[in-house]
């Protein structure tokens, strides 16, 4: 009877134990996911942040190189207008020279060479030989080219127009100078002494000025004889 109540006690007891540790290993388990499941979402998170401040350094990078190209062209093109601008203050110089050693040639009515020329075939003339502008025989035909100018917008080479009567255009000259006080100064081939500088202000010349044209400018310049 003692031998079989200690039998029945010892089974109770392993019983006990044998629950206790199946109770403790399946509760510590769960412990271990949650633990797991922590530092995976920690690496994630970590990751995350990692992608996002690579995103945030490669836009960075495309705007800086995206602003340099822009200063870049900017720079470009303003030496390229600096350069142009230059170019084209060269060349009305050069119109001008070029001109003037004509002063004191003799008019002559349809006279195309230095021993005797007429308004509209001097202006062909120096335009021709420094632009390699081919420009209309008669000063009515020049008076359709280039853009129309105000008075007040005058500049060295603008073109000027005279009628003598009845409105049409029979006379023509090259602006030579425009003072501070706006002075307009033109060289001209005139009947009474040839090729020579009058004013505007004239008393003869200034009642018979009609209107100026511009048949230069730095976009005319280099898209059509830049290397003249």
């Amino acid at each position: 009877m003692k031998r079989r109540v200690m039998f029945y006690l010892v089974g109770v007891i392993a019983t006990l134990s044998l629950q206790s540790c199946v109770t403790n290993y399946v509760v510590s388990t769960p412990q271990t996911y949650v633990h797991e499941y922590k530092s995976d979402a920690k690496l994630a998170s970590l990751d995350n942040k990692r992608l996002e401040s690579a995103k945030a350094q490669l836009l960075s990078s495309f705007k800086d190189e995206k602003f340099a190209a822009a200063k870049t062209l900017e720079a470009t093109l303003k030496n390229d207008e600096i350069s142009r601008t230059v170019r084209f203050t060269q060349k009305l110089d050069d119109i001008l020279k070029e001109a003037e050693t004509y002063l004191g040639t003799p008019y002559r009515y349809g006279g195309m060479t230095r021993s005797g020329i007429d308004c509209s075939a001097f202006v062909l003339s120096v335009f021709g030989a420094v632009t390699g502008m081919n420009l209309p025989r008669v000063a009515a035909s020049q008076a359709q080219e280039g853009e129309k100018i105000n008075k007040e917008e005058l500049q060295k080479g603008d073109l000027v127009f005279f009628s003598h009567g009845k409105g049409k255009i029979s006379h023509v000259g090259i602006v030579e100078n425009v003072s501070a006080e706006g002075d307009v100064t033109f060289i001209h081939s005139a009947t009474s002494k040839g090729v020579m500088i009058s004013s505007l202000a004239d008393s003869y010349w200034g009642p018979k000025f009609r209107f100026a044209k511009r048949v230069l400018s730095p976009n005319n310049l280099n898209s059509n004889f830049a290397n003249n």
